[in-house]
């Protein structure tokens, strides 16, 4: 297993990116900064011209620019995926991503997670399936929980056992131990969204 490699920036476990994008401007990190940046992004498919500082997560963008609430702010240490949303179609935790590093992405929060997924109308199967099986207990992780899950059913190279979707939902804490009934959701969106393989 590769070593891990932190920051000793204060903020937390970032990439090697990041560390760069930190390193270059020193003063990010302290929050002693007030160098901005001017980044597009798409979210939810609509384009957003920002101005952002050189330090914002993106997480927090989303969360105090743009008014999308449904992405928590968990541990802030990637380390417990409420935070997790769709970036460039991959799951990602956005604690750890610098704003002003993402660009022309293409951004899915869990507002726009039915929509993208082709369904117009009412919910994405997830969302059905965690309603249906009791999934979501306190709700705190459950739009992280349920933006892994989607990113998970559509992965081909993720066995549908129980063991490796638990393996694959890993990333993501649910502090009200539902993680049966999280696992039974996942499993019949599954083999909704997979015509039951």
């Amino acid at each position: 297993m590769a070593p891990v490699t932190r920051s000793s920036t204060g903020v937390g476990f970032c990439s090697p990116s990041a560390q760069a994008e930190i390193a270059e401007h020193p003063g990010a990190a302290s929050g002693k900064t007030s160098d901005t940046r001017r980044i597009t992004l798409t979210v939810n498919g609509q384009q957003h011209e920002l101005q952002v500082t050189a330090n914002a997560v993106l997480l927090d963008v989303l969360r105090e620019q743009l008014g999308l609430f449904g992405t928590k702010k968990g541990c802030d240490h990637g380390q417990c995926g409420a935070c997790t949303i769709h970036v460039n179609g991959r799951s990602v935790n956005s604690c750890l991503m610098l704003a002003c590093l993402q660009e022309g992405a293409e951004i899915v929060t869990i507002e726009g997670l039915a929509e993208s997924a082709g369904f117009e109308q009412g919910h994405h199967p997830v969302q059905e399936a965690f309603l249906a099986h009791d999934a979501y207990q306190c709700g705190y992780c459950t739009a992280g929980q349920m933006m892994t899950a989607a990113a998970v059913i559509r992965d081909d190279s993720i066995d549908g056992d129980e063991a490796s979707l638990r393996e694959a939902m890993s990333g993501n804490i649910c502090r009200c131990g539902a993680y049966k009934n999280i696992l039974d959701a996942v499993q019949s969106a599954r083999g909704k969204m997979r015509g039951g393989q």
